[in-house]
C-alpha cells in the first residue's frame, strides 16, 4: 500500500569505513513515500527513514563466508547499494497507512466515506442465511395456534 514512486531521488547520509573483511557502509536513507490509506483509500504522501549498516565483503575475504546467501561482495572496488537501500525501505513500510489516525474509512455496504456521510449512516440488510427461516415466520401461524400451549394452561388442566 506504500511504495517509493518511480524515479524519485533519495538521500543517502553514508559512511564508508575499512575493516579487515570489507567496506563497512552505515548511515540513513531518506525517501519520499506514496501510498493509499488502509481505510479510505485516499493518497498518502510520507518520508521514509531507515538506518543503514552493512558490510561488503573483499572478494577474497568472501570465501570464508560464501555459506551466507547475504553476503554481498564489493566487485572491482565497488559497492551495489541498490539492494541493501531497497531492502531496508521496504522492510520499514508500514503495511496499513492511514491518512490521518481517526479515519472512519468506508460503508462496507456502499463504498461512501464515513467521515463525509456522518455517524448515522445505516443500511438495512438480512442476513441470507436466515432469508429462508424469515419466511418461514412470516408464513406460519403463532401461539398456541402452532399446537404450542401456554404453560400455564395445561397446569389448570389437570
Amino acid at each position: 500500500m506504500m511504495w517509493v514512486p518511480a524515479g524519485a531521488t533519495a538521500t543517502l547520509d553514508l559512511r564508508l569505513e575499512s575493516v579487515i573483511e570489507g567496506v563497512l557502509v552505515s548511515g540513513t536513507v531518506v525517501a519520499p513515500l506514496r501510498g493509499e490509506c488502509g481505510r479510505c483509500l485516499d493518497e498518502v504522501s510520507d518520508v521514509g527513514t531507515v538506518e543503514v549498516l552493512e558490510l561488503f565483503y573483499y572478494a577474497d575475504r568472501a570465501v570464508d563466508v560464501a555459506d551466507e546467501d547475504d553476503a554481498r561482495v564489493l566487485v572491482d572496488d565497488h559497492a551495489d547499494l541498490e539492494p541493501v537501500v531497497r531492502d531496508a525501505l521496504v522492510l520499514n513500510l508500514p503495511l496499513s497507512p492511514t491518512c490521518r489516525p481517526d479515519c472512519a474509512g468506508l460503508c462496507v455496504d456502499c463504498g461512501a466515506r464515513l467521515d463525509e456521510v456522518g455517524s448515522d449512516h445505516s443500511h438495512d440488510r438480512l442476513d441470507a442465511r436466515w432469508a429462508a427461516l424469515s419466511a418461514l415466520a412470516e408464513s406460519a401461524p403463532t401461539g398456541t395456534d402452532q399446537g404450542r400451549s401456554d404453560p400455564d394452561e395445561s397446569k389448570e388442566k389437570k
